[in-house]
Order: C-alpha cells, then sequence, then structure tokens
C-alpha cells in the first residue's frame, strides 16, 4: 500500500471577506505543481461563507461536483431549473456535463454556513447535465461507513458519472472502522472532517487526509470522536 498525507496546515488558503477557503488542491490562486489532485478527484475546498453571501451565476462543463455541508444551509440555483437549499446531513451532486450556470448562496442572512465542495472529473464528457441531492440519516453512520455516493443508479445512494464513492462515518472513541474498496483499482482518499484517528501508522487530526493506493482494504482506529469522509476514485 502507498499512501501521501496531506497536512491541514498545508492547504491553500484565501480570505476574500466574505468567502474564508481552504484548498486542499490547487484552485484558483493558489498552485503547487506537486498537489494538483488525487487521481480524479481534482477539488476539496473547505468554505466558510458569510451570512447572505455567496457566489454568484457563473458556469461548469465536464465535473461532477459534490456539496456536503457541514453547518448552516446553502440555497443552490442553476440554469437547468434547480432551485434548493441543502442542508447538513444532506449531500448534493452535480453533472455540469455539457455545460450549465448555477449560483450559490449562504441561505442565512444572520450564521455562517460551512461546507465541503468536491470536484470530479466525469467518466464521460458532454454527458446532459443532471442535479440531485438527498438527506442521509446521521443515525447510519454511527461507528460504520454509510455510502452517499455512487457509480450506480440506486435509492440508497446519489449517482455520479464516475467510477467512484463517497462514504461518511461517525466513530466514536477507539471504535475500528475497516473500509474495504469497491474498486480494486481505486485509490482511496481520507479526509478527517472533525477528530482524530490512526491509519497505517499516522496521526491524522481535523481536517488532515491520507491519500491511499494500492489496497484492497485499510483499517483505521478513532482516537476520539471522529466524523470522516471517504472518497474512493479511479487514479488515472
Amino acid at each position: 500500500m502507498e499512501k501521501r498525507i496531506f497536512k491541514s496546515e498545508d492547504r491553500g488558503s484565501a480570505d476574500h471577506g466574505w468567502l474564508i477557503a481552504k484548498h486542499s488542491f490547487s484552485f484558483a490562486d493558489y498552485y503547487d505543481p506537486s498537489n494538483i489532485r488525487f487521481g480524479t478527484l481534482r477539488v476539496l475546498n473547505d468554505d466558510i461563507i458569510k451570512p447572505g453571501m455567496g457566489f454568484g451565476k457563473h458556469p461548469h462543463d465536464n465535473m461532477e461536483i459534490v456539496t456536503i455541508p457541514l453547518k448552516g444551509e446553502l440555497a443552490h440555483q442553476d440554469s437547468t431549473g434547480n432551485k434548493e437549499v441543502i442542508k447538513p446531513n444532506e449531500v448534493q451532486i452535480m453533472s455540469a456535463g455539457s455545460g450549465l450556470t448555477h449560483s450559490e448562496f449562504n441561505n442565512s442572512k444572520e450564521e455562517e454556513t460551512n461546507l465541503l465542495q468536491i470536484w470530479v472529473f466525469p467518466k464521460l464528457k458532454n454527458i446532459d447535465p443532471r442535479y440531485d441531492q438527498k438527506y442521509f440519516d446521521p443515525a447510519d453512520r454511527i461507528n460504520k461507513i454509510q455510502t452517499v455516493v455512487s457509480p450506480v443508479e440506486r435509492a440508497d445512494t446519489l449517482w455520479i458519472n464516475q467510477d467512484a464513492f463517497f462514504s461518511l462515518a461517525d466513530p466514536g472513541k477507539d471504535n475500528k472502522l475497516i473500509y474495504k474498496m469497491n474498486l480494486k483499482t481505486n485509490g482511496l482518499y481520507i479526509f478527517v472532517i472533525d477528530g482524530k484517528i490512526s491509519v497505517d501508522g499516522e496521526i491524522l487530526g481535523k481536517r488532515d487526509a491520507v491519500g491511499l493506493e494500492n489496497l484492497e482494504s485499510v483499517e483505521l482506529n478513532s482516537l476520539e470522536d471522529s466524523r470522516l469522509l471517504f472518497i474512493e476514485i479511479p487514479m488515472n
């Protein structure tokens, strides 16, 4: 098994006043030629949006975009007619496909919104743009792994146009989890949203991550109550 550690403090950062962003990979004004992506995982932004502020209408094409609210609510509107509010314990996915425009704003005039926005290169290009969101019961990820995004169209996950799997887990202190790869050719990116874990002899804290390749499974131990995001992703 090969691994690469991504420390929280090494992320790129930007403070636009209305937006405070941390970039796990090169994005906008943050550029590190040694840290462009992990396989087909291109962007993982940790955004804090001030009340009433947000991203105005802007275009995307040929990118799979997954949004996971951690705190607060996000108001979404796009050129395909979708107008939704995304809340914690919900996950949003947008296949930009052949092209669309969208906007995203903090839905509150009083509280900040914190979200993860993740971009994945698509498997097929120029498909029809597609939008979906779904609520996932947090009780179903306590001390176990809850898959929220998969390449298979099924009722209990969101579909993605890539051979990728997104999962969440909330292990309590001193709990062990084993992640089994769905596709042996994929790599695995584990992002610690909150807490502290040990993986293959490495200690990872809040907003740290590890990228793993050439594995069939991996065991991790939670050193305190934690919240984790697993992104299993093609490496080519």
